[in-house]
């Protein structure tokens, strides 16, 4: 039986992109998880700080935990009320609290993000396929979808941390959504999202990867709280978390969904002179 094989460089269009959820597509700032992770902590008398709740954001929920367990602060708060270290049973009892909670938050979190609907509806113009990763479980993404289809976002193919073997960096989740569109080659696929773990899984992937600064979880603040902020303190933030982005592989660094159209016509064009997501590594 004769194989598969790409025998060619691709130099069409983008086919898909596979967008995060919350402080992507929903939920501006990614507020809603990072309360139930705070939350969670304290009922075992742990009060844990608000960048300990988000340097993990992106991951399958279970491995978040186990993070935050990894990071000294919070090792050393849980054995100064515990008496001992946490371990996997602990890991276990978090997360089995942590899913109800979140179930209940991400429909208070739902609302689309400014620019994703608009963006969304030029996508499909240009027949472009829309997937989505996230670090949500089955149940919470059963809600969180369910709200933002009422609220007019429902993406062509959801994939949970829970339908895949490992959730990011692994790529899994990335290739279910090529799997689940019917599209190939991965190269023709662009990955957004507003965590290091969404960058870092796409490009295990072997996507286009595009961060997003002002929407997401590395700044964290509601679009209010945003408008508030001084504009050079702003330009301060948002540049640091470029550097992050871009020292984690990012093809491209923007502010929020709205400003990927332009992206997507810029990686067109890169296409059609040959260039593919893997060429900056192999360089």
């Amino acid at each position: 039986m004769k194989s598969f094989t790409q025998n060619r460089a691709y130099n069409g269009v983008v086919k898909g992109v596979v967008l995060d959820w919350a402080g992507t597509a929903v939920d501006y700032g990614c507020i809603g998880p990072v309360a139930v992770f705070a939350e969670v902590f304290k009922k075992y008398g742990v009060d844990v700080t608000i960048d300990e709740a988000r340097r993990f954001m992106g991951l399958m929920k279970r491995d978040h935990i186990r993070s935050m367990f990894s990071l000294t602060s919070v090792n050393e708060k849980w054995i100064a009320t515990h008496g001992r270290k946490p371990d996997e049973n602990d890991v276990d009892a978090i997360f089995q609290d942590t899913e109800p909670m979140m179930v209940s938050s991400v429909a208070s979190h739902s609302d689309p993000v400014p620019g994703l609907i608009d963006t969304i509806a030029k996508l499909r113009e240009k027949k472009i396929k829309i997937g989505s990763s996230t670090g949500y479980t089955g149940p919470i993404m059963e809600v969180l979808a369910a709200e933002a289809a009422r609220k007019g976002y429902s993406p062509d193919s959801i994939v949970c941390s829970t339908d895949v073997p490992s959730g990011r960096p692994y790529p899994w989740m990335c290739y279910m959504n090529a799997m689940n569109l019917n599209l190939y080659p991965i190269s023709s696929m662009v990955k957004i999202g507003d965590t290091v773990a969404d960058i870092e899984e796409g490009i295990n992937a072997g996507m286009w990867v595009v961060g997003l600064t002002k929407s997401g979880n590395e700044l964290g603040l509601t679009e209010k709280e945003v408008s508030m902020l001084d504009s050079s303190e702003l330009e301060k933030a948002l540049n640091r978390i470029e550097e992050r982005f871009v020292a984690a592989g990012a093809h491209y660094v923007a502010e929020g969904i709205w400003e990927c159209i332009a992206i997507i016509e810029d990686i067109n064009n890169r296409l059609s002179c040959g260039e593919n997501p893997m060429s900056e590594l192999q360089n």
